[in-house]
């Protein structure tokens, strides 16, 4: 043995576990194969962000197939809801909130599970949709350095790269609020996919209806459907590569989105010289 405490079962579908930097938040896994104790493995790691339902371990039995054919292991970290107040649901979108940076928390439970398991990896492929996919495309803004490939699927609110407007519409305050700078090569690197379905066209709350209401939020469009328009294009002319997929006839139904994501994130492991099988 080489010290470390796996978590059981060591294949197949794991529990919901405490992550221990901050046992307020958790994550389950899908190990495809078996992972052996004769020290790290390279093998491909694949995040799974959850919406407002916090269904996260729905979305991690739905990319078991996705698992078993690519030996990519899946990690679904949950954020609950309630976190600082009773009834709270979007803090985790945000990246920051009260004293808590949401990007930071899922870096250590990456790096626990990792562990854990003899996982080497420090890159690691990322897909949340709805509120799921407002952290994942901030997360992105944040870290592009850990991430192979990013799939933002229906994300009711967008940060635009765009230097006129203050966080979260845009980025002109981004090092204030981060401590950081946008490195805009390391975002160009990695691989984007923005997907959403085609009956996705909802008139999004406004004012004091939006818990997120800022000035120009509406610059991006009054529906998700716009909204992610608006993204591809921006992404697009700051040179960021986007694979951009309209699921036809499909409202917000994550489920219904995870064809084209599992397409997307299988090329991306396939243009890995890392990975390919």
């Amino acid at each position: 043995m080489n010290g470390r405490s796996p978590l059981t079962p060591v294949t197949g579908a794991t529990s919901l576990y405490a992550c221990q930097y901050d046992q307020r938040f958790s994550y389950c896994a899908y190990i495809p194969n078996p992972v052996t104790e004769t020290g790290p493995q390279r093998r491909p790691l694949l995040v799974v962000i959850h919406g407002t339902d916090r269904s996260a371990q729905r979305y991690r039995d739905e990319f078991q197939d996705f698992a078993d054919s690519t030996g990519a292991v899946v990690l679904a970290p949950l954020f609950p809801a309630g976190i600082g107040e009773p009834g709270e649901l979007n803090s985790y979108k945000m990246i920051k909130y009260r004293d808590i940076r949401f990007d930071r928390v899922l870096l250590a439970i990456i790096e626990e599970f990792t562990a854990r398991y003899g996982i080497s990896e420090r890159q690691f492929l990322l897909f949340g949709f709805s509120g799921g996919g407002q952290f994942v495309h901030r997360f992105f803004y944040l870290h592009p350095d850990r991430l192979l490939g990013v799939s933002v699927a229906a994300p009711g609110n967008v940060t635009l790269l765009d230097p006129s407007m203050d966080w979260f519409t845009g980025t002109r305050d981004f090092k204030e609020q981060f401590g950081t700078e946008l490195r805009m090569e390391e975002l160009r690197r990695v691989p984007a996919q923005l997907v959403i379905g085609s009956e996705d066209n909802s008139i999004l709350p406004s004012g004091k209806e939006n818990p997120f209401w800022l000035p120009g939020v509406e610059i991006a469009g009054n529906t998700r459907l716009e909204r992610i328009r608006s993204l591809r294009d921006n992404w697009t002319s700051s040179g960021i590569r986007v694979r951009y997929d309209e699921v036809p006839g499909a409202a917000h139904e994550g489920i219904k989105l995870l064809s084209p994501v599992k397409d997307f994130l299988a090329d991306t492991l396939n243009a890995n010289d890392n990975y390919l099988k």
